[in-house]
């Protein structure tokens, strides 16, 4: 006998079709946004900005590679400062200026009519032809610039001029000491300083920062900067953790350079007791613990108490705390099915549910422990804002799903007396506790909520008043948080809410409010302007009891409740759409004639979905469905060209009339079920057709349970099922008999896969009781059997036999 195997390659959509057919269709989302891949309400920044780039971000190294302050700024101001000029001037002769006038400015020597006409008039160019001693250390500067910012290329590797760079600082060194000024004193020796550093000579370097900058009394930004070079030195001369400490002092000092100190402390791989060996101070010792905090993952509950413990006052302590709560939310705010966010949307993670448990437990005890910490930081009132610790006791407490817990926390507080980024927390905070009636189903005034929901709208649109670049993430996003929770909160707590009061078309509504970011949305095309999720869910979900419930608030829409909130969307949504999806739904539901009825609504050129072929070129990459051809075998699927295909609104048009033509034609109604069962056969996930009645597809769509009203036909051939049954039972003619209960064998057969376990069929786990249960189902398909017993001698019988293999292997009498 034949191999199970051969089976799969040849008939209907067994263990090729889960795995190796091409994805026609597949509805996916954008790239994962390292901004949003997590349901968060707890804005990262709440604290302030000072340590931003260092907030809670698994997907990404750091949260952002910008640090708050601009050394140019910084370094411009300075120069303003000493020789009281403008700092817009001194920046951009620094930093601003193109390779030709860059050419010119290292080769000045105080004529200034030699200079381009835009920069005659700089006032910092004006102090330095004035000023010989200012110009002569700017002059070496420039000289030493290009020798540090060598750009490395891959395919270009240029070695450093370390011969030129060590004389450069010996030049630097001999000019640090002829120089009085003590500015320009402090410069040069950093440019010896950095020179010796390039060059590789470590010791030189050091040796010249210990001797000049250590010892200057200037109060500059340069001998942070130093000191950088010094640790990078400590390092190469091998004593890691004297290096990961001074990192930590440059992380502290110097807010410009706070990200480089930061990713160059943890290149020194050193525990953090190796870093607090070099600790003298409570401050140094606190940042040294921070940056041990912002570099985990997992817990960081022993960084934020001792932090606290040494520099109870210090921002940091806000900081971590807020990370720490970021961390939670990943861990047990768990993402509703119909809006998942990431690369979720098509796979769901059940998880070993003991093992979800116990991770569970884990999480909640953290939990407990960062609120104590909250708590003790409100009440001792050491922390500059101590509200941020109440406040983060109440999310906390609704996090636990502790409303009444949250609720006196929050009525601890005073939001108009707190600072607006506490406020706005606070108000979310308090909307978030507000919903909880909404999530668990119980009755609420859903009006109550709408003054919270008209500000979050103010807030979202304005962090959006340049529309997106059409990505699914733009380098703005990370600032977007308002957007973020008020999609959340629509997508995750509203929608799911409506959804199990049983309205579908509220739920509809939540999601796409969600999504609209912008007073105005491109195109103004609503599709245009929907998630993957809230498309899929108006694709998937929506019945037609549901579209008339959209057609009703579409005429609510100016009304000033939250109904008024959530319909106002719906003006942008375009007739021929509207139409389309709900004739869809009503030929999902074989309710022909009113299919007819909104597809006569849809403009006449209106462009009907059809999918794309990947694999193919341009000219042949469309695939067009002609539901009322017959097939034996299903793979491969066999579409038609763009000339023989059928529209949705043709099929439901022919659907009709073979529809009527079972009650008025009685003689023939046998033939007129079976087209409808062959029709409706092909619309399935296994037919050429299934874009009839699904907007995509996936080679793993059988690999989920059926869950949308129309999955009874795409997925289990149900109502094909029942149309095949009704035409056998109306029909006296053998082969057509037999023609039936062959396609009723493969309609049982999808029921019997939507039974399997796919990974059984990945491994061919034999040992498995799915896979062996599947297999005797399939071997006992009760019609196979009829088949073979009582219509072996019909011509069909004859002509399947030799087209599909499954046949030949499975309803012969076993001869092995």
């Amino acid at each position: 006998m034949k191999t199970f195997k051969k089976l799969s390659l040849i008939f209907s959509v067994f263990l090729i079709t889960f795995f190796g057919e091409i994805a026609v269709n597949l509805a996916c989302g954008g790239e994962i946004d390292p901004y949003d891949y997590y349901i968060s309400y707890f804005h990262n920044n709440v604290e302030g900005d000072e340590y931003s780039p260092f907030a809670y971000n698994q997907m990404v190294y750091l949260n952002s590679e910008t640090d708050i302050e601009s050394e140019p700024d910084i370094n411009s101001r300075e120069w303003a400062k000493y020789l009281n000029v403008k700092k817009e001037d001194v920046l951009k002769v620094m930093y601003k200026t193109d390779s030709a006038t860059n050419v010119k400015l290292t080769n000045f020597d105080g004529n200034v009519s030699q200079l381009p006409d835009s920069l005659q008039q700089n006032s910092f160019i004006q102090a330095l032809s004035k000023r010989k001693e200012p110009l002569k250390y700017y002059l070496f500067a420039k000289r030493c610039e290009p020798l540090a910012n060598v750009d490395f290329s891959l395919w270009d590797p240029k070695p450093r001029d370390t011969t030129t760079m060590a004389d450069k600082a010996k030049e630097g060194l001999k000019l640090t000491d002829a120089e009085k000024d003590d500015f320009l004193k402090l410069r040069y020796a950093y440019q010896a300083e950095r020179m010796f550093h390039f060059a590789g000579m470590h010791t030189e370097s050091k040796s010249t920062y210990e001797k000049y900058i250590k010892t200057s009394k200037v109060n500059s930004a340069v001998k942070g900067w130093a000191l950088a070079l010094y640790a990078g030195s400590t390092r190469r001369l091998g004593n890691p953790e004297e290096s990961a400490f001074l990192f930590s002092k440059v992380f502290a000092s110097n807010p410009e350079r706070r990200v480089q100190a930061y990713k160059n402390y943890y290149y020194n791989s050193t525990p953090v007791n190796g870093a607090l060996k070099y600790a003298k101070t409570n401050n140094e010792k606190a940042n040294i613990w921070a940056i041990n905090g912002f570099g985990g993952n997992d817990s960081g509950i022993e960084s934020l108490n001792k932090v606290y413990q040494y520099e109870p006052k210090s921002q940091l302590n806000g900081t971590l705390l807020v990370r720490e709560v970021n961390k939670l939310e990943q861990d047990l705010i768990e993402a509703n099915d119909i809006a998942k966010i990431g690369y979720n949307y098509y796979f769901s993670d059940n998880g070993n549910p003991k093992y979800k448990d116990s991770l569970k437990t884990v999480n909640l005890k953290r939990l407990n422990e960062i609120r104590n910490f909250a708590v003790k930081l409100a009440t001792e009132k050491k922390y500059p804002q101590p509200e941020l610790g109440t406040l983060t006791a109440a999310y906390l407490s609704w996090m636990e799903n502790k409303d009444f817990l949250a609720s006196n926390y929050l009525a601890i507080l005073k939001p108009d007396k707190l600072p607006e980024r506490l406020r706005d927390q606070y108000r979310i905070t308090d909307l978030l506790i507000k919903a909880k009636n909404i999530k668990k189903g119980n009755p609420f005034n859903e009006n109550d909520l709408l003054p919270t929901l008209k500000w979050l709208d103010e807030k979202r649109f304005a962090e959006n008043k340049n529309q997106s670049n059409g990505q699914y993430y733009d380098n703005e996003e990370a600032e977007k948080r308002f957007s973020r929770t008020t999609r959340n909160f629509y997508q995750q707590i509203l929608a799911p809410a409506y959804l199990n009061m049983g309205d579908t078309a509220k739920a509809a509504l939540a999601m796409v409010k969600g999504d609209l970011t912008a007073k105005t949305i491109k195109e103004n095309s609503l599709f245009q302007n929907m998630s993957y999720q809230s498309i899929a869910f108006w694709q998937k979900n929506l019945s037609p009891k549901s579209m008339q419930g959209l057609a009703v608030y579409k005429t609510k829409a100016a009304g000033n409740d939250v109904t008024g909130l959530l319909a106002s969307a719906l003006n942008q949504l375009k007739n021929d759409d509207f139409y389309e999806l709900y004739g869809t739904t009503y030929l999902r539901t074989h309710q022909y004639d009113k299919a007819v009825q909104m597809f006569a609504k849809v403009s006449a050129n209106y462009k009907y979905f059809s999918p794309e072929n990947w694999y193919e070129d341009e000219a042949n990459s469309k695939l067009y469905a002609n539901p009322f051809i017959e097939t034996i075998n299903d793979y491969p699927k066999k579409y038609v060209t763009a000339k023989a295909s059928v529209t949705k609104k043709a099929f439901a048009a022919e659907m009709l009339r073979l529809q009527k033509l079972t009650v008025s034609d009685k003689k023939n109604a046998a033939l007129y079920y079976y087209k409808m069962a062959n029709a409706v056969y092909q619309t399935g996930y296994f037919g050429n057709s299934w874009f009839l009645i699904s907007y995509d597809w996936s080679s793993y769509d059988n690999t989920n349970p059926a869950k949308y009203v129309y999955d009874g036909d795409y997925k289990k051939a149900q109502t094909a099922k029942a149309w095949y049954l009704k035409a056998r039972a109306l029909s006296t003619n053998a082969d057509f008999k037999a023609k039936c209960t062959f396609m009723l064998a493969k309609c049982l057969q999808k029921q019997i896969i939507m039974n399997a376990n796919p990974l059984s069929f990945y491994y061919y786990d034999k040992k498995d009781v799915k896979w062996r249960n599947f297999i005797k189902a399939n071997y006992n398909n009760p019609y196979l059997k009829e088949l073979r017993l009582d219509y072996n001698k019909t011509p069909f019988y004859a002509t399947a036999s030799e087209e599909c293999s499954y046949l030949a292997d499975f309803i012969r009498p076993k001869t092995q």
